[in-house]
């Protein structure tokens, strides 16, 4: 059997809010679907959702999104105008470039370049 990835779904504490973050950091225009439910379909990309849950993020997450970016540090100075955060510095190695971001409800996601 053979699946595709319909959506990716992060489970924040404001839809509306981060939808629209990632909504200008990938492209898409943002849908608010419900109170509870948001979504971007950035243009070359599956579909990201944004869905309300009681509980706050409190660990590191097991899956992120690596983001490619021809500046890695322009990238992410940019974003922090968007409510993006740092989380520790820029790497370098013989692959390229990574900067750690954090979105604004603190979910980790990579610029990338190489």
């Amino acid at each position: 059997m053979r699946a595709r990835v319909q959506e990716i779904v992060f489970d924040c504490a404001d839809p509306a809010a981060l939808v629209r973050f990632w909504a200008v950091l990938l492209g898409g225009e943002p849908v608010d679907r419900s109170p509870d439910w948001s979504y971007v379909d950035p243009p070359g990309f599956v579909r990201l959702a944004f869905q309300r849950v009681p509980e706050g993020k409190t660990v590191k997450n097991r899956v992120h999104l690596d983001v490619e970016a021809g500046d890695v540090t322009a990238a992410a100075e940019e974003s922090l105008a968007w409510g993006a955060r740092r989380s520790g510095g820029p790497v370098t190695d013989a692959q390229g470039s990574f900067q750690v971001m954090l979105d604004p409800e603190g979910n980790e996601f990579c610029f990338v370049s190489g």
